[in-house]
């Protein structure tokens, strides 16, 4: 929740003071609270060192080094934040089996110590190559109306963006999409065993835990993927297949649930058509309002995933309990899935358009005025 609720500060000192600054501030928090939890005596010690820096140290880097990507490359922006999105998710990869050795052989105060040094060091060192994009580097990608990109030559200061309709229409659509995949995510445990398929064999193993390994690939790889689509289609034409794809598997899904193959297929298809959220809608948000305060910018629409955090397991546990069936759970999160693929078509794709063509009449309008 630190992570996302303080992005908007981080955002700002990120802005304010540069990258690498921060980005190594970023870095020292979190390796300094592996380090720190390995002695913790007990659970408030464990949210205070683990969770409380290693939230604020790991939205520092997050928000900061997607709000660079989307800066450094307008032509590739979709592709860049998403490659740094599935670094977020596929980071986990890398570490997971040696820290698993490391707990086996040393302990977990060790393994906590260790790594918390190399988590800090690697960061520092990465965080002292950063640096903000020249000033004469184009805000606006050459070919971007030949791609369907609408995007925006004037930057808009955060507090002028909160005023703004399509500000706050990414915000619903984004913690929708948010909502729905933590709901999924939260509750595949507990459906799977419903469902009669978590202990089922499927190609050798258990159902859910090849399951939760392919929802993870497949959630890191749209990310780049859809990213890289949407620098060459729109951001807009992008989101409605994405999100229609997950609306159409979660419906797929919910049908042939039961069938052990189909529940592991298709939960991937589902995570394939979420995790792009975490490109599009921060690619989506710097072509609308600009470069110089993206970080910024992007630190108060990525609210919506805390948001979305706080809403999705417990509207899905609540929902079950109400009902004793995963069908109406499935059923908001299909309606979600569909209602912000039609949102991003019908109503945010004609916003930004009118928007960006009234920022052009503006602009005409004042250097007429200049000239005379």
């Amino acid at each position: 929740m630190l992570q996302t609720f303080l992005s908007p500060a981080q955002g700002y000192l990120v802005d304010r003071f540069g990258p690498r600054v921060l980005l190594s501030l970023g870095a020292a928090l979190t390796g300094l609270s592996w380090v720190l939890a390995a002695n913790a005596t007990s659970v408030f010690a464990l949210y205070i060192t683990y969770g409380v820096l290693g939230g604020i140290g790991t939205g520092i880097i997050y928000v900061g080094v997607v709000g660079m990507m989307v800066q450094w490359f307008p032509d590739k922006r979709g592709l860049a934040a998403g490659l740094v999105a599935a670094g977020y998710g596929f980071g986990a990869i890398l570490t997971t089996f040696p820290i698993s050795n490391s707990l086996n052989a040393s302990g977990l105060s060790h393994t906590l110590t260790l790594y918390g040094i190399i988590f800090g060091i690697v960061g520092i060192l990465a965080a002292l190559g950063m640096r903000r994009p020249d000033k004469n580097m184009p805000h606006v990608a050459a070919d971007a109306t030949a791609h369907g990109l609408v995007q925006e030559t004037r930057d808009y200061e955060p507090r002028e963006m909160l005023r703004t309709p399509i500000f706050w229409l990414m915000f619903v659509m984004m913690t929708m999409m948010s909502t729905s995949g933590l709901m999924v995510i939260s509750q595949m445990g507990a459906f799977a065993k419903d469902f009669g398929v978590k202990d089922a064999l499927v190609f050798g193993l258990a159902a859910l835990p090849l399951a939760l390994t392919i929802d993870r690939f497949t959630n890191g790889l749209t990310r780049p993927f859809f990213g890289w689509v949407s620098d060459k289609i729109g951001r807009e034409n992008t989101m409605l297949i994405a999100f229609g794809i997950e609306g159409i598997a979660m419906t797929i899904w919910l049908l042939f649930a039961h069938h052990p193959l189909t529940f592991v297929l298709l939960s991937g298809v589902v995570f394939f058509g979420w995790g792009e959220i975490f490109s599009l809608f921060p690619s989506t948000l710097t072509d609308t309002f600009g470069t110089k305060n993206a970080t910024t910018n992007y630190g108060f629409l990525y609210i919506a995933q805390g948001v979305g955090s706080v809403l999705g397991g417990p509207l899905a546990a609540e929902l079950h309990e109400i009902t004793a069936s995963w069908n109406v759970v499935f059923g908001v999160v299909i309606a979600m899935n569909f209602l912000t693929a039609f949102l991003a078509i019908a109503v945010l794709k004609p916003m930004r358009a009118n928007h960006r063509k009234q920022n052009a009449t503006n602009a005409a309008l004042a250097a007429r005025g200049s000239a005379a």
